[in-house]
């Protein structure tokens, strides 16, 4: 059957992207190797305890001008990327530790408890655990 391997997440610069999610939002690395023949890496991560088979996140980094143009903004403005977790008040104190700027504070809603941060570019991201006394939606 077919699954979706990876998505592309434009970027700058690798080692400021990996210092962000792997340093601040404790995401794995799970591969990163130079492509000679392109000049450019190969890095992929994934959120931690996401598993092997999981989506991966593929970090790009913008070699043209109109790449360049689309780094924090891959959507519009919208929320991008929605990380779900099993503990919304762990994780988002966690985050808030490592300096993550939080857009919109927690809520609850009917699907869980939410919130929204930006990552070190300005794309937007959905943490959301489960509703309180309940458990998490889709």
């Amino acid at each position: 059957m077919p699954h979706l391997a990876h998505i592309t997440l434009v970027v700058r610069d690798y080692d400021e992207a990996l210092a962000f999610y792997v340093g601040k939002l404790g995401f794995e690395l799970v591969e990163d190797s130079y492509q000679p023949e392109q000049d450019k890496r190969w890095v992929t991560i994934r959120p931690p305890g996401a598993g092997p088979q999981a989506t991966t996140i593929l970090l790009a980094r913008a070699t043209t001008p109109e790449q360049a143009s689309r780094i924090g903004d891959q959507t519009g403005g919208r929320v991008a990327f929605f990380l779900a977790t099993d503990n919304f008040d762990r994780d988002h104190a966690r985050f808030t530790a490592a300096g993550v700027t939080w857009v919109r504070h927690p809520v609850d809603q009917p699907y869980g408890r939410v919130a929204v941060f930006a990552d070190l570019y300005g794309n937007l991201w959905d943490l959301i655990g489960p509703a309180p006394g309940g458990t998490l939606a889709g």
